[in-house]
């Protein structure tokens, strides 16, 4: 769900709450199409992220800025997706820039993080701490990690778990050997997480599991979905 289908040009305009304009030279390949897209953001998200994510209009970047987080509402995009040729769609080379996936009320109460113990997908969390730091300072934070992390890989655990822990105000490390997205899906169901902070390389799954459940009688519209790189 980095979900996209076409090279797309977005000028970031401040205090625009109109439709994006398009700005020559800024090219972004969206997974999904413009229509579909709530917000951007840019830097540091607000202390009031919460309430411009159910505002009007976006939270607009400069036009010097290179956008840091796309929201768009998770329903409109799996109705997208039912009506096209979803694998294709993962085909493409998704889009660098972040996306938050939500459907019900967004919250940071309890974030869950998927650290499958590579570099990329530690970058992947300190860039949503970068992002959330004013926003996750109350929350709880679970990080799900491998059972077996090489040695060489140790300390960096240790330090993501401290920068999680530095920044949240209650922090839980669980050694699981989840081995699909549903099951990481499937805990934060359970559990009642309210994030799920995992890559973009796992989005063609995580919309399997989507699919399957969606308007369900397991579907969680509190749990939102933060996809990266």
């Amino acid at each position: 769900m980095s979900l996209i289908s076409e090279v797309t040009e977005i000028s970031f305009v401040q205090n625009n709450t109109k439709a994006m304009q398009l700005k020559e030279g800024v090219d972004l390949k969206l997974a999904i199409p413009e229509a579909l897209i709530e917000k951007f953001y840019c830097n540091h998200l607000p202390f009031d992220f919460i309430g411009y994510l159910g505002s009007c209009g976006g939270f607009l970047c400069s036009e010097s800025q290179y956008p840091s987080l796309i929201t768009a509402h998770l329903p409109k995009v799996l109705d997208w997706l039912h009506e096209i040729d979803m694998p294709r769609v993962f085909e493409e080379t998704p889009c660098g820039i972040p996306v938050l996936l939500f459907d019900g009320e967004f919250s940071t109460e309890s974030l869950l993080f998927h650290y499958d113990g590579t570099t990329a997908s530690a970058d992947l969390i300190k860039k949503f701490i970068e992002l959330f730091q004013n926003n996750i300072r109350g929350s709880k934070a679970t990080i799900i990690s491998p059972s077996f992390i090489p040695k060489s890989k140790q300390r960096d655990e240790q330090e993501l778990i401290q920068l999680i822990t530095e920044h949240t105000c209650e922090t839980s490390f669980i050694k699981f050997n989840f081995t699909r997205i549903g099951d990481f899906w499937s805990y934060a169901v359970k559990h009642k997480c309210t994030v799920l902070v995992t890559s973009k390389n796992y989005q063609a799954d995580l919309a399997e599991v989507l699919f399957h459940f969606y308007k369900g009688g397991m579907w969680y519209n509190n749990l939102s979905f933060y996809l990266s790189y």
